[in-house]
């Protein structure tokens, strides 16, 4: 089974250390990217990968890692802690430069078949919201299976956790890793994702421009071929 987790901060902190126990217990092979030094730069709104191509983002040589990364993955790990509420500004600009791969422009097809786990700590509040930030890129991606964790640790650093605390951590990386191993390869796109693929279906007919357009027709989705089958 092969791990690709994104973490959104270059630290190695309590956000850190849950998405690798969640990657090891696995068994798989783990490959980790750090934000914002494996990628650090911000969309500059050019448009360029949606109206011409991703390659012509003026970023696209180093982002190319990560997406490889993820496309040959079984399973993705986004980790951020909380910032204000919300993902880190790393993590951001990170999914900002995904947007073509949303179900709404060129999702890449291998993402239909993957599971998705976004993890995130905070002193105390804002779980909720920033798990949504890496929850709504999964689910537009078109990953199958979409898990969040997400826990206020009540500490500024993996150290100062409290024995407690990490013990039900343990626990909860546990069950999500017996949750990844047991459905690795057996997912399919839940309700919710069929059903706004069926509109993307009918809208990519004439597309939001003739990338899109393009690119559909060529995956057969705009006929009766779909991208989990």
């Amino acid at each position: 089974m092969k791990i690709v987790i994104i973490h959104g901060q270059d630290h190695k902190g309590s956000t850190y250390h849950i998405a690798r126990e969640v990657a090891e217990k696995t068994g798989g092979t783990v490959t980790e990217f750090f934000l914002p030094r494996d990628f650090g730069e911000f969309c500059t709104g050019c448009n360029r990968c949606f109206g011409k191509d991703e390659a012509d983002c003026p970023h696209s040589a180093r982002l190319a890692p990560i997406t490889d990364a993820l496309d040959a993955a079984d399973a993705v790990i986004l980790a951020s802690p909380v910032y204000v509420f919300h993902v880190t500004g790393a993590m951001k600009a990170f999914l900002d430069h995904c947007g073509y791969r949303w179900m709404v422009h060129r999702p890449e097809e291998s993402m239909f078949r993957k599971q998705g786990v976004c993890i995130c700590t905070a002193a105390g509040a804002g779980v909720k919201s920033a798990l949504k930030d890496m929850a709504d890129s999964l689910f537009f991606w078109g990953v199958a299976k979409i898990y969040r964790y997400g826990t206020a640790v009540a500490a500024v650093n993996w150290e100062s956790v409290s024995p407690k605390k990490k013990a039900a951590i343990g626990r909860a990386t546990s069950r999500l890793a017996a949750k990844l191993v047991r459905r690795n390869g057996k997912i399919r796109p839940g309700l919710k994702t069929r059903l706004f693929f069926y509109v993307m279906h009918f809208v990519q007919r004439k597309g939001f421009g003739p990338k899109d357009a393009a690119y559909w027709k060529e995956k057969g989705w705009t006929g009766s071929r779909r991208p989990w089958k």
